[in-house]
């Protein structure tokens, strides 16, 4: 049976366990479209990334 050769200290398990609450991804609503997206990223509904046109928007047929 396999046992720890040395006990972990409070630090280093509180280290371990840091990432087990993660926060929740942000998100901010688009001035434009009103559409919610990340802070940072470009708006994926209107292609618009600080007020220029970055990608091409496929129209509906």
């Amino acid at each position: 049976m396999a046992v720890p050769k040395r006990k972990t200290s409070p630090s280093r398990r509180g280290m371990r366990r840091s990432a087990d609450f993660i926060k929740q991804p942000t998100y901010v609503e688009d001035k434009d479209s009103g559409e919610l997206r990340r802070p940072h990223h470009v708006d994926m509904k209107t292609g618009m990334y600080r007020g220029r046109q970055i990608l091409k928007v496929k129209s509906e047929a």
